[in-house]
C-alpha cells in the first residue's frame, strides 16, 4: 500500500471517530506528499515519500523547540501531537549505536583522521541513514567521532 492510500485511509477513519486534531495531520501530510508528486511529475518513490515525511517531521521539531521556549505550552502540547502523528508513517528510526557503528565505519573507509575529512565522511553516511535518522544527530556523531 502507497502512503497516498494510507493517508487516505487513516484520514477516513480519522473523520469517522471526529478526531479533528488527527485530520488535520493527516490532511497536511497527504498534501505534502501530494505537491512533491505534482513537483516531480510522477509517482513517488519510497525514498522520496520518506523525504517529505522527514521534512514535516523536522518542521514540526523545529517549532516545538520555538514554542517551548516562548513558553506556549497550547502549541507546545499540540505540536507533540502532530509530532506522533507523523512519526506513525516514517521508517523505524535508527539508534544513536546504530548511527555510531555506521559512522565509524564511513571514518574507516574513508580514512578520516580529523574534522577536515567531515565531509567525506557525512557523504558515505548519510546515504546510509536518509529518512532513518536525524541529520542533526548523525551530524554530532559524526564530529564527536572525529574530534
Amino acid at each position: 500500500m502507497s502512503l497516498l492510500e494510507q493517508l487516505t485511509q487513516d484520514m477516513v477513519t480519522a473523520m469517522k471517530a471526529k478526531d479533528k486534531e488527527t485530520l488535520s495531520v493527516v490532511r497536511m501530510l497527504k498534501a505534502a506528499v501530494t505537491n512533491e508528486q505534482i513537483s516531480l511529475g510522477h509517482d513517488l518513490t519510497s525514498d522520496d515519500e520518506n523525504a517529505v515525511l522527514s521534512r514535516e517531521y523536522k518542521q514540526r521539531k523545529e517549532s516545538l523547540a520555538e514554542f517551548e521556549s516562548a513558553g506556549r505550552t497550547d502549541l507546545v502540547e499540540k505540536t507533540q501531537h502532530e509530532l506522533a502523528v507523523v512519526e506513525k508513517y516514517l521508517p523505524e528510526q535508527l539508534t544513536a549505536e546504530e548511527i555510531t557503528q555506521i559512522v565509524q565505519a564511513a571514518i574507516e573507509q574513508s580514512g578520516a583522521e580529523s574534522m577536515r575529512d567531515m565531509g567525506k565522511v557525512m557523504g558515505i553516511v548519510m546515504p546510509q541513514v536518509k529518512g532513518k535518522a536525524d541529520g542533526k544527530l548523525v551530524n554530532e556523531t559524526v564530529k564527536a567521532a572525529l574530534s
